[in-house]
């Protein structure tokens, strides 16, 4: 932690968290709501609602607000995110926020444009970078091949640092609640390195079933998700990642979490054996 930073002062103020509902988001309103710090949803089931596609409830969901987690979906890499964080941010500053906190993404050139959006708006500023979750095997897309037995994703062989979403929103609160982390880019890894085929040996010991990966063609894959009714902007995301972030591009480990909380991120080990423990896993007949 630099020593221009030592004197930041901690927030205390109206917090608005965008993508409310999503994995970081909920993680973060409820660490949000416990230290009885005044938060604001921003979802599009919220009220007032949030809508990334609707800049006219923007001014209200911002009226008062003086920190912002800054959460876009489906991924900062998806064509025209650049623009939405410029006239987001630009709203913010109208609005008199004070800081932003932004969850970008490891390795995506996309990201890091919209990270500079943030760290140029003359508001302070922390960046939290992350890219693939443990959680999306136990609450998005990748669940329910956990449940059927068979991790069933494009053939890819290069090692991910998987990061626990609980680390994220744990960095991120402290961004929005604490001094000392204006100006950080805290890049969180888990602090192992995985392939798919190790996750679903992780997943297997853990839950005491057999749970293969399968390697399937990338366009197959891709193919599959969009027959199966996946949103557009989904099935682009997904393409993408497959094809870019795994590459090799993010197959090292980082200290974010352990320089912004002061001590190491949690395993994937740890992770496996407490969601097998709550059944999400059973296979479903």
């Amino acid at each position: 932690m630099s020593s221009t930073n030592i004197q930041d002062q901690a927030q205390g103020g109206l917090i608005l968290v965008l993508g409310a509902t999503g994995k970081t988001g909920r993680r973060i309103v409820e660490r949000l709501e416990a230290k009885g710090i005044p938060t604001r949803k921003g979802s599009r089931s919220a009220f007032p609602s949030f809508d990334w596609n609707n800049e006219a409830n923007w001014d209200e969901c911002l009226a008062g607000v003086e920190t912002v987690y800054i959460n876009y979906a489906p991924d900062l890499a998806i064509p025209g995110a650049t623009d939405s964080i410029q006239a987001f941010v630009d709203r913010a500053k109208q609005h008199g926020v004070k800081r932003l906190v932004l969850l970008s993404g490891r390795g995506e050139e996309e990201a890091q444009a919209c990270e500079r959006i943030v760290q140029d708006s003359g508001v302070d500023w922390t960046v939290v970078r992350a890219s693939w979750f443990n959680q999306n095997f136990s609450e998005g897309a990748f669940v329910e091949m956990v449940q059927a037995g068979q991790i069933t994703l494009p053939a890819v062989d290069t090692p991910e640092p998987f990061v626990d979403v609980d680390d994220i929103a744990d960095v991120a609160v402290a961004a929005l609640t604490e001094p000392g982390h204006t100006g950080e880019v805290y890049e969180v890894t888990g602090p192992r390195m995985l392939t798919l085929a190790d996750v679903a040996a992780e997943i297997s010991r853990a839950s005491d079933r057999d749970i293969a990966y399968v390697p399937v063609p990338h366009d197959a894959f891709v193919a599959e998700v969009a027959s199966s009714g996946a949103p557009k902007d989904v099935v682009w995301m997904l393409d993408y990642l497959f094809s870019t972030v795994l590459d090799g591009r993010n197959a090292y480990l980082t200290d974010g979490v352990q320089r912004a909380l002061g001590r190491p991120p949690r395993s994937f080990s740890d992770y496996a054996r407490e969601i097998a423990a709550t059944g999400v896993w059973r296979a479903v007949a």
